[in-house]
């Protein structure tokens, strides 16, 4: 798999932007996962973010919110999806990045973690409700294991962003809504002077998230950041448990 970083810098060299997408493991089932993984190559998606089920996602809209609890209600745990990437890793060409829940990594133990992201070839973890402050030794023993700790900035903790920014890596997950995933963006001139202002504290690329439900949306916030980062849209197309559907869609999307 290739690193978050060389992702974006080879973006930046031909003068395009980084395409993010999330699913949810497991959702509809196992099977369409491996299936889309494998596949994952013939998809405009850059970096994916996969989804480790939690039966209390605080930052998850009504859809994602739904759709993780219906993976964790059909059996999926966290070994699961380990075991799901490890089957699959040797076909996945494109950066894998855990979107995860702290309760799941400490009752799972730090190190053992750390340890299984390193043997399927995770590069990177979003932890959305790991706050700065307790977030040091889960960001340096990711770092250590060259795992990028991606940090999340919004855009009502702007006194925060250097602060948060330093103990990140791979990119910055810029909130660009005032609610939960799939809720409604804050107005354009507010987020461009958001990107600006974290460009001034940082030199990790910048990507836009929360709130991206089309094509229009997306090509919209290119104008602003390095990536775009699409959730709630491509787990409802996701539904359809085709995978050849679900890769056109996708790709729709992000044209």
């Amino acid at each position: 798999m290739n690193s978050i970083k060389n992702v974006f810098e080879k973006k930046r060299q031909n003068g395009e932007k980084t395409n993010i997408g999330y699913v949810v493991a497991g959702y509809p089932n196992l099977e369409f996962t491996k299936n889309f993984l494998e596949n994952l190559d013939k998809t405009s998606i850059d970096i994916l973010e996969v989804g480790v089920p939690y039966s209390d996602p605080l930052a998850d809209g009504k859809l994602i919110s739904e759709a993780s609890f219906a993976a964790s209600e059909a059996g999926v745990t966290t070994d699961t999806v380990f075991d799901l990437i490890n089957e699959v890793k040797e076909k996945v060409t494109k950066p894998l990045v855990f979107l995860i829940y702290y309760n799941l990594i400490f009752s799972y133990g730090i190190d053992k973690f750390i340890k299984k992201c390193v043997e399927c070839g995770i590069k990177g973890l979003l932890v959305p409700d790991l706050p700065y402050e307790e977030a040091k030794e889960l960001f340096e023993k990711a770092k250590e294991n060259n795992i990028d700790f991606i940090p999340f900035v919004s855009v009502t903790s702007q006194d925060r962003i250097e602060k948060v920014a330093s103990r990140g890596s791979g990119f910055v997950y810029a909130i660009g809504s005032l609610g939960v995933t799939g809720s409604k963006q804050v107005d354009l001139p507010r987020l461009e002077k958001f990107i600006e202002n974290i460009r001034t504290k940082t030199d990790l690329p910048v990507s836009l998230g929360f709130g991206i439900k089309n094509n229009d949306n997306v090509n919209t916030m290119r104008k602003f950041a390095d990536g775009v980062i699409v959730g709630t849209s491509i787990v409802e197309i996701t539904k359809s448990n085709d995978v050849n559907s679900t890769i056109q869609k996708i790709n729709e999307l992000f044209k």
